[in-house]
């Protein structure tokens, strides 16, 4: 529950001993801060619009990379182990962490977390910037889009056989 700020830590860092800029390396981690899934965007001191805009777009592919993933669905399991063991790391159970009681209920409520979470933030907290890897552009098919949809009726074929048996 900490990967986003340690790796805007880590990009300091590296940054640091390569002599960048310190306005630079803020506005690296202002991007990086952007990948939290629930990264409070207005609050994020972005140095300009053009660090918002990469920040926005970074957000974005790294949803859309996580969810097209062909792996995706069986790496849900693997998440909820890494939610419960940072659970039980930071003894908090008001975020994310404590939202599943197992992988089953993961798999179960990530159709919505799609719908209801994901899906309102491109569209809305990032600008539909997904729209610019529509081929053609601006109205054409968004392969990343059609392959979360795939997943996402992937994961549902795979409850529904689970409750069946």
């Amino acid at each position: 529950m900490i990967h986003v700020g340690r790796s805007a830590e880590f990009a300091a860092q590296l940054l640091g001993e390569k002599k960048f800029l310190t306005a630079e390396i803020e506005s690296v981690q202002q991007m990086i801060r952007c990948t939290g899934v629930d990264a409070p965007l207005n609050v994020i001191p972005f140095h300009d619009d053009i660090v918002r805009i990469v920040g926005f777009a970074l957000g974005t592919a790294d949803l859309l990379g996580q969810m097209a993933a062909d792996d995706y669905v069986d790496k849900l399991p693997i998440l909820y182990s890494e939610f419960a063991e940072a659970a039980a790391f930071t003894r908090d159970k008001t975020n994310a962490v404590g939202m599943f009681s197992s992988a089953a209920d993961l798999m179960q409520k990530t159709p919505a977390f799609w719908e209801k979470c994901v899906k309102p933030k491109l569209e809305h907290d990032f600008g539909g910037l997904y729209r610019f890897m529509n081929d053609p552009y601006p109205d054409g098919l968004n392969y990343y889009l059609d392959r979360i949809e795939a997943n996402m009726r992937r994961l549902q074929h795979h409850m529904a056989s689970l409750a069946a048996k």
